[in-house]
């Protein structure tokens, strides 16, 4: 009885969520593009009047010099910077709690961050500390960060994540071990800048994992019952721009325009799922990050065709207007041609970028509790197109177990 009545419970829970979306205005960033978006972000902190800035960064950014031209031109608008530079992979609470103490040493009044999600992530959560006088883990949950932020200023150097428009940020507590989200939309930065320019030097493996990441983001918030028609319009330019762009930005990444493509198809992906939700393909790969640390983008490519073919039933004509607005098949092709056509096509960007079908990592005993937990990430959260049993979540994430 259980399983007939949970689908109906999921049901009413997602019309709930999706009248929410509807109608909760969310304070989007100014959004800097063209031909020096960063400098044009920097300009406007000064323009704020901004006294004194936090730069949150990690070691690579300033090594490289990305950071060096962004400090000139604030401090020749009078503005003091800080730097920051101690940002690691999944930052942890006693990380960001170091940056608060210099936040507040130095007076800080404002935050900009230039880095990947865990960067922005942890930008986010420094800025609310810098606001409310209480432990991270107090703010962690749904709208804990009752007195806002300090104004919040991004630019992202990875095309994938999306985080400077999302309400959420993930920190690391080693202690409990455990991942912990804060969610809330006054979380949103200020402004940030899409700059193609300061993503040339990202690896192709890496550029490969988090445009996927990107095109998981559109995909899954276009396929979502949640979905609006502004969600749609951003998640089909989003999945547009990734099948257009991202083999190119990996083959040759010093590719400019193809770089600021990626950086506006993140963006948008970011800004769709922010309203529209994620759905299993997150959930499963979320737990593979969590137990083998798979790098989430590259988990999301794995999982992805599976879900796709397990949801397809259930979305054959979302998808194939995707592959539709990315040129594929015949005029006359039928929905589910141009749906196994689209999820085709993911299959061959992942052999493309050596993205493997199976993950290795993966012990047949822990698919259970993957299985578990993933159903439980979405259940009254992710207004999935097709619901999934707890034995047909086993047997998905079974098929990528290494033979």
């Amino acid at each position: 009885m259980k399983t007939r009545i949970e689908p109906f419970v999921h049901g009413v829970s997602m019309l709930g969520l999706k009248a929410g979306a509807a109608v909760m205005p969310l304070p989007w960033p100014r959004t800097f593009e063209g031909e020096n978006p960063s400098i044009d972000l920097c300009r406007l902190i000064i323009e704020k009047k901004r006294k004194s800035v936090l730069f949150v960064t990690s070691k690579t950014p300033v090594r490289t010099g990305l950071v060096q031209p962004l400090i000139d031109e604030l401090e020749a608008g009078g503005v003091k910077v800080t730097v920051f530079d101690e940002i690691k992979p999944d930052p942890t609470v006693e990380g960001i709690e170091a940056a608060v103490k210099v936040l507040k040493e130095n007076d800080c009044d404002s935050v900009l961050t230039l880095g990947g999600g865990s960067c922005i992530d942890a930008a986010k959560v420094i800025a609310a500390r810098g606001r409310n006088d209480k432990p991270i883990l107090k703010l962690t949950g749904m709208f804990r960060v009752t007195k806002g932020i300090l104004p919040l200023y991004a630019i992202p150097t990875t095309a994938g994540t999306g985080s400077e428009v999302t309400i959420a940020a993930v920190v690391s507590d080693p202690v409990g071990q455990r991942k912990l989200p804060v969610m809330d939309p006054r979380l949103m930065p200020r402004a940030v800048a899409l700059d193609g320019k300061l993503m040339l030097g990202v690896p192709p493996h890496i550029t490969a994992a988090t445009g996927m990441d990107a095109l998981t983001h559109a995909v899954e918030a276009y396929i979502s019952k949640n979905a609006l028609k502004r969600t749609d319009e951003m998640a089909v330019e989003a999945t547009q721009l990734v099948m257009s762009n991202l083999e190119t930005a990996v083959a040759d990444g010093k590719n400019v325009e193809a770089r600021q493509h990626m950086a506006r198809a993140s963006h948008l992906a970011g800004k769709a799922f922010t309203q529209a939700g994620v759905g299993y393909v997150h959930a499963i790969a979320h737990n593979f990050g969590a137990l083998y640390h798979i790098p989430h983008g590259r988990a999301n490519a794995i999982v992805m065709p599976y879900v796709l073919d397990y949801s397809l039933p259930k979305c054959a004509g979302r998808l194939a207007k995707l592959a539709r607005a990315c040129d594929m098949g015949e005029l006359n092709d039928s929905d589910d041609t141009l749906a196994n056509l689209f999820i085709e096509r993911i299959r061959q960007m992942n052999k493309t970028f050596d993205i493997p079908t199976q993950l290795e990592e993966l012990k047949a005993d822990d698919i259970p509790r993957i299985a578990k937990a993933a159903r439980q990430e979405a259940r009254f959260t992710y207004a999935v197109p097709r619901y999934m049993s707890q034995k047909i979540c086993e047997k998905i994430v079974g098929k990528m177990l290494v033979a």
